[in-house]
């Protein structure tokens, strides 16, 4: 464990890490940062960046503090990519025990099913079920999983055929332990590493989704985005680019934080097996 303890805290790794962390502590501060309704009035409009000691990063077009969404807009960001990556997680991690460890028609079936889903793109597909169930924190949620599920079912599969005629299983089987038992408590743990990596993935094409999903207006509607800010910004994108630059270089780095993170984990965890026989 210490030895990928030091391999992933190379640059990139911690990099990441503290980017992500200053993240995720805008968010758990941003009520007290900015108190109160981030989506209601608090000046004059159009208040330009660290003009006003009041306003640090301005205000928009209808006077609300371009700070206070900005934080509001993290906490947004990271309970929908959060909850998606781990409902996208969760659904892959069955779907793909059941699939390598049960086999026959079983994987035949979910395979399918999974060629049904790869075969849209995953944006177009959450689009399409956003406009049909409407948008608020679950459909978005669902929808970004929709698409995203297919990864982790399918690498841990791989992992699971790979594991499941090796001689422990074999010794469970003799014991009389019952299938889905071996599988799920015996099997999975040792086939997990991969898709631990790939949450990192994960979780930034959710990022990336929902903010899609919100520049286009089909994001949570109770809650400040940031693709709702950057959708706000374009009307006086000439007169006003922070708006839209602002919530864009949060986006960006939110997403370059999660890669650096999966990324150094990946190679880690690699280099750790690699050196285990």
């Amino acid at each position: 464990m210490r030895a990928v303890l030091r391999r992933f805290a190379t640059g990139g790794g911690i990099a990441g890490t503290v980017l992500f962390a200053l993240v995720v502590l805008a968010a758990l501060l941003a009520a007290v940062i900015a108190p109160g309704d981030p989506m209601a009035m608090a000046g004059r409009p159009l208040i330009q960046p660290f003009s006003d000691w009041r306003f640090p990063l301005g205000t928009d077009r209808l006077g609300r503090d371009v700070l206070a969404e900005l934080l509001h807009g993290a906490r947004a960001t990271l309970i929908v990519s959060g909850a998606a990556a781990l409902v996208t997680l969760l659904v892959g991690i069955t779907i793909g025990t059941l699939a390598g460890f049960i086999g026959g028609r079983l994987d035949d079936a979910l395979m399918r099913l999974a060629d049904a889903f790869q075969s849209v793109p995953t944006f177009i597909l959450a689009l399409a079920f956003v406009s049909i169930a409407g948008p608020s924190l679950a459909s978005v949620v669902t929808a970004v999983s929709l698409g995203a599920w297919t990864a982790p079912a399918r690498v841990l599969r791989a992992e699971i055929l790979s594991l499941r005629r090796r001689e422990f299983v074999d010794a469970y089987r003799v014991l009389g332990m019952p299938p889905l038992q071996i599988a799920f408590r015996e099997v999975l743990p040792n086939a997990l590493p991969p898709v631990i990596t790939l949450a990192a993935v994960i979780v930034a094409n959710a990022i990336l989704v929902e903010a899609a999903l919100s520049f286009l207006g089909l994001g949570n509607p109770n809650s400040v985005t940031w693709g709702a800010m950057i959708a706000e910004g374009r009307a006086v994108i000439r007169s006003a680019p922070y708006l839209s630059a602002i919530p864009g270089v949060a986006v960006v780095v939110t997403v370059l934080a999660v890669n650096l993170i999966g990324d150094a984990a990946n190679e880690a965890i690699h280099a750790r097996r690699v050196q285990v026989p």
